[in-house]
């Protein structure tokens, strides 16, 4: 093999593979951790909702961890623990010492409480000299002015009091080198900019046009995003001339679609194919157009065969929810171990429907709907087997409630939540009916004491006339 043909190797290998710079290293030492485990997240795109493991911090028995990620750009990554939600901003090739705060772990009634969120903050590192040491002295500085002229802002709507806010910034963060804080703080500004004087999407959508994919998964792009265009393709299609709208989403024009989007929000390329997408997803959810169509839209060639690799991401991420456990969809099988520590799959057989109840014995409502599964057994045990996924607590709990109580269902306890946090489960109790064949029967399965004997009955008995007709013929 010639030189040039060596030559022509490592160059078309080079366009192909990328250089990867240095690791990046998270380390951290803080007894009060020892044993503990973090798992940082960060966003699998801005519209899904869906999150990705970036890294997991493993705290040995003196409360030490370090481990290290690859990484060519910035990346956004968080985790919750205890009563917060760290925020940290990675560089690549640096290595930041975190300094956590003291643990405080939830309370029983934060456990219980559906609704509760964690304090959110920026981790400071030891030196005080990383990136998101400066991000968070800037939220700090942020707050301290907005709170400074909370009244002359959001009540006064005043300009002078916002243009004394941002001299304040300027002045205390003047423009540096690093295009991640600089986004950041324009960002920030833009949003609090928009609540204050209550502006429509159109007066500041612009700003998204020449915000760069690789900073499309920070936590200030994806809020000021969710503000922006939320609920925008609902809107849009009820103002007026929205007809065209609506007309462009019935018919699974992606063209007209996008023509509408840089006429009124100024933006065109991969933006607006960004915010389409987001404009599709609430859309579906909003249950105001036919579903077809905006399924169909998302998996067109035009988002799937996309040259950016986040919009082909985020459009497989969004059809990929949206079809989640809907109706026929088959249902991920659950394999769990029971309270007599034995394995169960929810698949084993196909012989019956099957009822799977997720929840929490420790909370009063989740006993109720369970011991009402007495009655739902009676009605239904030649056609239905009954599940029922636990949240983990304590044992001596579990025991005794289904001692006392001769629940008559396969119990499986989820003592790492993965279960639940793969099926989506926000509150205690929700429930799935899946036919023989693991799929999904109803898109909103009631719980027992919310009217499920009447509507599985009443299915149930059209179901198998249904299949004693086919048979006969």
């Amino acid at each position: 093999m010639n030189n040039s043909i060596q030559f022509l190797i490592i160059l078309i290998c080079s366009l192909n593979f990328p250089f990867n710079g240095d690791a990046t290293t998270i380390r951290c030492t803080n007894p009060e951790y020892a044993n503990e485990q973090l798992i940082f997240y960060s966003f699998a795109d801005p519209i899904s909702n869906n999150n990705k493991v970036a890294f997991t911090l493993k705290f040995n028995n003196e409360g030490t961890s370090e481990t290290s990620i690859q990484i060519d750009e910035p990346l956004f990554t968080f985790s919750e623990f205890g009563i917060y939600r760290g925020m940290l901003l990675l560089e690549p090739g640096k290595t930041v010492d975190l300094k956590l705060p003291p643990l405080k772990k939830k309370s029983f009634a934060d456990q219980k409480n559906p609704y509760f969120k964690p304090i959110s903050f920026w981790i400071f590192s030891n030196s005080g000299q990383m990136l998101n040491d400066k991000i968070s002295r800037f939220e700090q500085k942020l707050n301290e002015l907005t709170d400074k002229d909370f009244n002359a802002l959001y009540f006064q709507q005043s300009k002078s009091a916002f243009n004394r806010l941002k001299t304040g910034i300027d002045e205390a963060f003047p423009e540096t080198q690093s295009e991640s804080f600089e986004l950041h703080k324009k960002l920030r500004l833009k949003l609090i900019e928009a609540d204050i004087f209550r502006l429509s999407p159109e007066d500041y959508s612009a700003i998204f046009q020449p915000i760069a994919p690789e900073f499309w998964e920070y936590e200030s792009f994806k809020t000021l995003l969710d503000k922006t265009f939320d609920k925008q393709l609902s809107f849009s299609a009820k103002a007026i001339g929205g007809g065209r709208v609506s007309e462009a989403v019935a018919r699974e024009n992606i063209k007209d679609l996008l023509v509408f989007i840089s006429e009124k929000y100024q933006i065109t390329g991969k933006m607006a194919d960004l915010v389409l997408l987001k404009m599709l997803h609430d859309g579906f959810y909003s249950k105001e157009f036919p579903e077809k169509a905006i399924k169909n839209m998302i998996a067109d060639k035009h988002f799937t065969n996309h040259q950016e690799i986040k919009i082909r991401d985020a459009a497989s991420n969004i059809a990929t929810k949206i079809t989640f456990l809907e109706k026929g969809s088959v249902a991920p099988a659950i394999c769990l171990t029971d309270i007599n520590s034995e394995k169960c799959c929810t698949n084993n057989s196909q012989e019956k429907f099957k009822y799977i109840i997720f929840a929490d014995v420790e909370t009063l409502i989740c006993q109720e709907h369970l011991k009402y599964l007495s009655r739902v057994n009676e009605l239904f045990s030649e056609n239905l087997e009954i599940f029922v996924v636990l949240r983990d607590t304590e044992r001596s709990g579990i025991d005794s409630f289904f001692t006392a109580n001769k629940v008559p269902a396969t119990i499986l306890v989820d003592k790492e939540n993965k279960t639940i946090a793969e099926y989506k489960i926000q509150s205690f109790p929700q429930c799935i009916l899946l036919n023989e064949k693991h799929q999904v029967v109803f898109d909103d399965a009631k719980a027992p004491l919310n009217g499920f004997e009447q509507q599985f009955g009443k299915w149930l008995r059209n179901e198998l006339f249904m299949r004693q007709r086919n048979q006969a013929r």
